[in-house]
């Protein structure tokens, strides 16, 4: 599958990749040897390989649900204790989706930051923000009083604390997230597989209906911002890019509608054989 699709960057995610950890000691390697940059995202509910530290393309993502009462209880058996004690010795980027809940707390995410940011395993923290399907109602959405208060804090923490990876410009893209995945630079250059590695997830890695409007995607906001940027302030870079994404795939169609498929092989028959066959079958 990697050899067909060739990517420069393969996330292998949940449930959890470390319930598989001799696969992946075994995979790694291969993957890194064709050139592919590998984000293992991770609870961290198990220590990992002594040598994944020292990897050149390797990149840990732990994922954690918040200050330690309430992710203990949603991320059990992966608790902050048993977090703490399985990345001693890794360099790990700590990434926390924003729901709702934190922002109805002043001062969440400063104190997310405060504890997390000082521990030298940590190389670099990212927030993104709940992103529902159309139609959901759930605590765990922002409304939007709390993204724009959301927005203003990771603007401010990220002066404080240099750990936070997110510059101002892709910070500030949350304000205006792409319209559909058909405007989302991210979904147009990603693929996303299921655990068979056939049935692919669309329209983008959220699957279902995201609610575009509401999309939190730090990966999306990364790749909106630069779209954004315009070359000697007149032509934007998506507008560049989503013409060439427009070729390419027409391109792409007509290969495949002129591809020539292999004919089946017809295998010559032994006639005298199979009656031969035939009389001993018969009564």
């Amino acid at each position: 599958m990697v050899d067909r699709l060739k990517p420069m960057h393969l996330s292998i995610v949940g449930g959890d990749p470390l319930v598989r950890f001799r696969e992946l000691e075994l995979l790694i390697p291969l993957l890194l040897g064709r050139g592919i940059h590998v984000q293992i995202v991770t609870s961290a509910f198990r220590t990992m390989g002594a040598s994944w530290a020292s990897l050149e393309r390797l990149h840990i993502v732990v994922s954690i649900d918040g200050l330690q009462p309430e992710h203990d209880i949603r991320r059990a058996p992966a608790t902050y204790q048993r977090i703490l004690r399985n990345i001693v010795g890794q360099k790990v980027t700590v990434h926390c989706t924003i729901t709702g809940q934190m922002m109805k707390r002043p001062g969440y995410l400063a104190e997310f930051l405060e504890f997390w940011a000082p521990r030298p395993e940590i190389k670099k923290v990212w927030f993104s923000l709940f992103t529902p399907q159309i139609g959901d109602q759930l605590p765990e959405m922002l409304t939007p009083q709390e993204r724009t208060q959301a927005i203003a804090d990771m603007l401010q923490l990220r002066r404080k604390y240099p750990k936070l990876d997110m510059p101002e410009v892709v910070i500030q893209q949350f304000a205006s997230p792409p319209h559909s995945p058909e405007d989302c630079i991210f979904a147009l250059t990603t693929q996303t597989l299921s655990a068979d590695l056939e049935t692919k997830i669309t329209p983008c890695q959220f699957g279902g209906k995201p609610d575009c409007a509401s999309c939190g995607c730090m990966a999306s906001m990364g790749l909106a911002s630069i779209g954004a940027h315009k070359l000697g302030g007149i032509l934007a870079v998506g507008t560049i890019f989503k013409s060439s994404h427009k070729i390419g795939q027409k391109r792409a169609q007509s290969r495949l509608r002129h591809q020539v498929k292999n004919p089946l092989l017809i295998l010559p028959v032994d006639k005298e054989r199979c009656n031969t066959e035939e009389q001993r079958r018969s009564p």
